[in-house]
C-alpha cells in the first residue's frame, strides 16, 4: 500500500502502521501521481476539502486533483478507481460550490474510460469530524446550546468504520461498480442529534434558537474574519440543506447493518463522559 503525503515526516501515523510506503508529493505534482500508482492494481481517491484556503480551492482540488490522478491511473495501467465524493453533490446552479466540484470531480472520474466505483456518504460520524466534535464541546461545555432556524433538518450520519468497510469491498469486489450513496440507519433533525450527545454525556442543555438571517450575516462575516464564525456560507447552506438518501447502499449493496448514531455519540463522548453515562 502506498499513500501520498505532503510530508512525510509529519505522517508518523501513517509510517507506525507498518507495510505503507509514504510518497512525498502534492495533487498537483504529475511526478509525485506517476510514482504513487506506478504497478498499483487500485486506487482509491480519498481527497477533499470543506473550506477553502489559498491555492487549497474546490476546483483545485476536487476537480482538478481528481483529473490528474485518473490520468496517472490510466497511463499507469490501473484497473479499478475507488473515489470519495459526497452526499449532495450535484452540478445544479443553486448548489454550493462544495458539491457542484465534487459532482465535476466525479464526472472526472466516469470520464476516464477507469473501471470504477464513486461513494456519496453522508456526513462521516467518528472522532475528528470537526461538526460533531463541536457539537460535543457545546454540550460539555455551554450553558446553552444554540440551533439555527428550527433544528428540523435532517442527516443521516455513517459511522466511519462502516464507511471504511464499503471503500474496502469496493476494493475488492470486481463485481461492483457505478455509484452508491451512504448513510447510517436513522435520518435524524439536529435536536435528534444533539439528544444523543447529551445522553451520551448525561448531561441536559437549554437550546438557544439563532435565526436563520443571523447566522447568514455571522457566516458572510466569516469570510473577512475565519475566527468570527465556525461556519462557512457554503456550509450553513449545506446544513439548512439537509443531507439524506432515499437510496442508501449500505446495507442493500454492500450488506452492511449500519452503526446507529447513539452508539457513535457514546464512542466519541466516552473521554468526558461520566462511568455509566448513555447506557
Amino acid at each position: 500500500m502506498r499513500a501520498l503525503v505532503r510530508d512525510p515526516s509529519r505522517a508518523g501515523g501513517l509510517a507506525d502502521l507498518g507495510g505503507i510506503e509514504l510518497v512525498p508529493g502534492h495533487l498537483h505534482e504529475e511526478a509525485a501521481l506517476a510514482a504513487l500508482v506506478a504497478g498499483s492494481d487500485v486506487v482509491v481517491h480519498l481527497v477533499g476539502i470543506i473550506s477553502e484556503t489559498r491555492r487549497q480551492t474546490f476546483e483545485s482540488v476536487h476537480v482538478g486533483g481528481t483529473k490528474r490522478l485518473t490520468a496517472a491511473a490510466k497511463a499507469a495501467g490501473v484497473r479499478r478507481f475507488v473515489h470519495m465524493s459526497a452526499l449532495g453533490a450535484r452540478a445544479e446552479a443553486a448548489a454550493t460550490d462544495y458539491h457542484r466540484t465534487k459532482a465535476a470531480g466525479e464526472e472526472s472520474v466516469r470520464a476516464s474510460g477507469l473501471p470504477h466505483v464513486i461513494l456519496r456518504p453522508s456526513i462521516v460520524a467518528g472522532p475528528g469530524n470537526q461538526a460533531i466534535g463541536m457539537m460535543v464541546d457545546m454540550v460539555r461545555l455551554a450553558p446553552f446550546v444554540p440551533v439555527i432556524g428550527d433544528g428540523l433538518y435532517r442527516l443521516e450520519p455513517v459511522w466511519l468504520g462502516d464507511v471504511a468497510e464499503v471503500f474496502a469491498l469496493s476494493v475488492e469486489r470486481a463485481d461492483l461498480g457505478g455509484t452508491f450513496e451512504l448513510g447510517g440507519p436513522d435520518q435524524l433533525t439536529w435536536h435528534q442529534m444533539l439528544d444523543a450527545i447529551e445522553a451520551a454525556l448525561a448531561v441536559e442543555r437549554r437550546r438557544l434558537r439563532v435565526p436563520v438571517g443571523v447566522a447568514r450575516f455571522a457566516a458572510l462575516a466569516g469570510l473577512a474574519l475565519p475566527r468570527l464564525a465556525p461556519i462557512s456560507p457554503d456550509q450553513l447552506q449545506m446544513l439548512l440543506e439537509g443531507n439524506t438518501t432515499a437510496s442508501n447502499a449500505i446495507d442493500t449493496v454492500f450488506g452492511i447493518r449500519p452503526r446507529p448514531f447513539a452508539d457513535v455519540a457514546r464512542e466519541i463522548c466516552a473521554p468526558f463522559a461520566p462511568p455509566g453515562a448513555g447506557a
